[in-house]
């Protein structure tokens, strides 16, 4: 069986399933081990690893540890109750009228991303205000309909994660910044913010940076050094914002002051640097990388919700899980009906019963001619949301089903 216990519980003889944490973070070269002495439990605990999930079938046990699937089961009922709480935004303009117009902002962006970091990395003299342009035409259409980017933004590539990263950080960060009722100027400066928060990365070796195995401390150390470097980067760019280097210089300090590069903790994060680790965490851990595979939505949030008891501030997690729902914009999910849908954008009663467009009939193993169908209508007849779907197990190009392909 399967159980969560807290490290200070670990001992040796214990088996190791997995550690409560992200890859980056174990301290050792396999995420599944066997404890072998107290060494090893407090080389977890310098790591800030509070939690570890044990095998009893393969080691010792501890009697009154909560069952994996009962620790699934209370979470998931929490986050239900936070998300089922949001409040739908107001959309100056429907999901299919803005969605073509954010997928060219978008992809505007990725280009001025891709365009920065290559001129960083040899050097050149950057123009900022073309990142400007870039941040303030993503939050216009955000504000248009924030469902159409943050859809987009569930569109991912492995292999261009690094600029496709920075420009979904931004996408989540305006859509956040909305959701806690941000002035529309501020959410602009914390958008140029996000765009820049991994230029620093650039300076980081390539053989570190796109290391496929488990990165030794003093390649880590590499790593965690770009944020300092981004900083450095933009020293000269005298227009750039307080909250813009807010979310350059946060998005890795950790609530409880496990994180880097300054350990700050609790409110000596700012607002924004909060904001900016749930948003960057959150893009992470469902993104495909070559260390490891992406959780899905409900998964990322679900550790989330666990790890904001010590690395992220509660009430900021819950704020995020209500502003993109537990089903957001462009996952590919399967209802009760058997049915595969894409969630197009929240309904009126919220996130956690969205309007999605059918594009998959099990019974003929076969896409299908879409239909739009609204969750929150009991009259619907394809059920819940029962989980989610790899759209390219299926065949299934999602652009097409936006009318973009």
């Amino acid at each position: 069986m399967i159980k969560k216990v807290k490290t200070e519980q670990l001992q040796p003889g214990m088996y190791i399933h997995d550690f409560d944490c992200g890859w980056m973070e174990v301290p050792f070269m396999r995420r599944s081990l066997m404890v072998t002495d107290d060494a090893m439990v407090q080389k977890i605990l310098a790591n800030h690893i509070r939690e570890v999930y044990i095998d009893t079938a393969r080691g010792k046990d501890v009697a009154d540890a909560l069952p994996l699937a009962e620790v699934k089961k209370v979470v998931e009922k929490e986050i239900m109750a936070v998300a089922k709480e949001a409040i739908r935004e107001d959309a100056p303009l429907s999901f299919m009228e803005e969605v073509t117009k954010a997928k060219e902002v978008r992809d505007e962006a990725k280009k001025v991303v891709t365009s920065i970091m290559g001129d960083v990395k040899l050097g050149k003299q950057v123009d900022f205000a073309v990142v400007d342009d870039a941040a303030n035409n993503l939050v216009d259409s955000v504000f248009r309909n924030s469902s159409a980017l943050v859809c987009l933004s569930q569109l991912k590539s492995r292999d261009e994660y690094t600029f496709q990263h920075s420009v979904n950080v931004c996408i989540l960060m305006i859509s956040f910044c909305r959701a806690m009722k941000m002035e529309k100027e501020k959410v602009r400066e914390v958008a140029t913010g996000a765009l820049l928060h991994d230029l620093g990365k650039m300076k980081v070796p390539d053989e570190v940076l796109n290391k496929a195995g488990k990165l030794s401390d003093g390649e880590f150390d590499m790593m965690k050094s770009h944020v300092l470097l981004g900083k450095t980067s933009v020293k000269n760019f005298n227009d750039i914002s307080a909250n813009a280097v807010s979310v350059m210089i946060q998005h890795h300090e950790r609530f409880d002051g496990s994180g880097y590069p300054f350990k700050l903790k609790g409110e000596e994060i700012t607002p924004i640097g909060q904001m900016a680790s749930v948003v960057d965490v959150y893009d992470a851990i469902t993104s495909d990388r070559c260390y490891h595979k992406g959780l899905t939505p409900s998964e990322a949030l679900r550790k989330m919700y666990e790890w904001a008891q010590y690395h992220f501030k509660k009430e900021m997690v819950e704020h995020f899980i209500k502003c993109v729902g537990i089903y957001p914009s462009g996952s590919l999910v399967r209802l009760e009906s058997g049915f595969l849908a894409l969630v197009l954008e929240p309904s009126a009663k919220g996130t956690h019963l969205p309007k999605v467009r059918l594009v998959y009939d099990p019974r003929k193993n076969a896409k299908i001619r879409p239909k739009d169908v609204d969750l929150s209508d009991p009259d619907h007849g394809h059920g819940k949301i029962t989980g989610y779907e790899k759209a390219d197990a299926y065949g299934i190009n999602l652009l097409q089903y936006m009318g973009m392909a």
